[in-house]
């Protein structure tokens, strides 16, 4: 799992709560494109066809907001046309007509978003899962040691399923892993892989 593509279409008026669905899934290698942000960096909408087509899946972000955009819908036409899947983020199941009118979709809680990434990773773990006799890939995310003078890349291996992950999550259990150089720990969530804590043994740095 490496150099997949995700595409995230959603409306303006919903860029932040994106922003913050999906912030820990921007930390594991593959590429992750918010539809807006590549806009505010300069790219027009109507110039996003690249990165839609070489997407390995789209996420439609379907609210009360985005329910009459004609972005979104041309964007997930555009997706279907090329044979890409599109996984729908919505608020309400009724959203999810048109074009991914029953397709099975994540539920968007805003009380409640441990529960809508939990789920949002395991269907992308689902479409990003490799042929053949794994059926639950390795996922992993690196990250510098944020020890001062130290920096090495610090990985963090997801072995476990979602099912497992969630049972951790539920009992209060953290993934943990350190940094081969300085044995300083991290603390993840399991249901996120939201960074916790560091070793407290450690200073923490600015």
């Amino acid at each position: 799992m490496s150099g997949e593509q995700v595409f995230v279409s959603h409306d303006p008026a919903d860029l932040a709560i994106v922003q913050e669905i999906f912030a820990t899934v921007k930390n594991f290698p593959f590429g992750v494109h918010l539809a807006l942000e590549a806009v505010e960096s300069g790219r027009s909408r109507d110039r996003l066809e690249g990165r839609l087509a070489n997407s390995d899946v789209v996420v439609a972000v379907l609210t009360e907001s985005s329910a009459d955009s004609k972005w979104i819908n041309q964007e997930i036409g555009y997706a279907i046309a090329k044979g890409i899947p599109v996984l729908p983020l919505y608020e309400r199941a009724d959203l999810g007509g048109g074009f991914v009118d029953g397709v099975e979709g994540v539920t968007l809680n805003r009380e409640n978003l441990t529960v809508t990434v939990f789920n949002l990773l395991s269907r992308l773990r689902a479409e990003l899962a490799p042929l053949g006799a794994l059926s639950v890939p390795n996922w992993y995310i690196r990250f510098p040691c944020t020890l001062a003078d130290c920096g090495h890349p610090v990985t963090l291996e997801l072995e476990e399923g979602q099912t497992k992950l969630w049972k951790l999550h539920k009992h209060g259990q953290l993934l943990e892993t350190a940094c081969d150089v300085c044995d300083t720990a991290y603390f993840f969530d399991p249901a996120t892989i939201g960074f916790v804590r560091r070793d407290a043994s450690t200073p923490e740095t600015a």
